[in-house]
């Protein structure tokens, strides 16, 4: 049986969490901007609040990815490739802050095959060879990723919530340098943070689409 979420209590020590804040403030905080959705679009709706970001190149991508690695061989059996854009997500949430009810790997996201009138039994069909192509190198996001960086005591409210197969909800650990790492499917929220700043990082991890 796997578990819809994992999460690990990492212990990376307050000192080294210290020298990532700082490198974020440091080299990315300059580079906030209102958060998009999945898509690039801005809905504040259901979505409110800043980031900016991280290439994986960057020394944090590489501890993730262990934990990432870690979590998909004892729990989640996934094919997975790599994270996403080769980037990692910094986010922050202020006062009024929220993203509301969503999953970060939903089938609209898909490319939707489009075969009609298409004689898929030649190979020299341009738009099947597209599509083919298409559907051979997709990369769709498997497993979410989320690490706590703020202390709990620094904010109010800003609670990550999940949604399980039951419809039953419930919050993952605030401890500082915890890490949540979660099917992407799975629906879940920041609440609305009312005191404060809640920071982390987050990121996606793909592999091929699901057959």
């Amino acid at each position: 049986m796997a578990f819809q979420s994992v999460w690990f209590f990492t212990g990376l020590p307050v000192d080294i969490i210290k020298i990532l804040e700082k490198d974020l403030i440091e080299n990315f905080d300059s580079g906030m901007k209102d958060s998009l959705l999945h898509g690039d679009k801005i809905n504040k709706d259901k979505r409110n609040s800043k980031n900016t970001w991280i290439p994986t190149d960057h020394w944090i991508a590489g501890w993730l990815w262990h934990y990432v690695q870690k979590a998909n061989r004892t729990n989640f059996l996934y094919d997975l490739t790599h994270i996403e854009c080769e980037s990692i997500q910094y986010a922050q949430y202020g006062v009024g802050d929220y993203y509301n009810w969503h999953n970060d790997a939903g089938l609209i996201n898909h490319h939707k095959p489009n075969l009609s009138n298409v004689a898929t039994d030649s190979i020299l069909d341009d738009r099947y060879l597209k599509e083919k192509t298409i559907e051979n190198n997709e990369f769709v996001r498997k497993i979410s990723f989320s690490l706590q960086l703020s202390d709990p005591d620094d904010y109010e409210g800003g609670n990550i919530q999940l949604l399980d197969e039951s419809n039953k909800n419930y919050i993952a650990p605030r401890q500082k340098g915890s890490l949540i790492i979660f099917d992407s499917r799975t629906q879940h929220r920041v609440c609305k943070v009312t005191k404060g700043i809640r920071k982390s990082i987050v990121g996606w991890v793909v592999g091929p689409r699901w057959k």
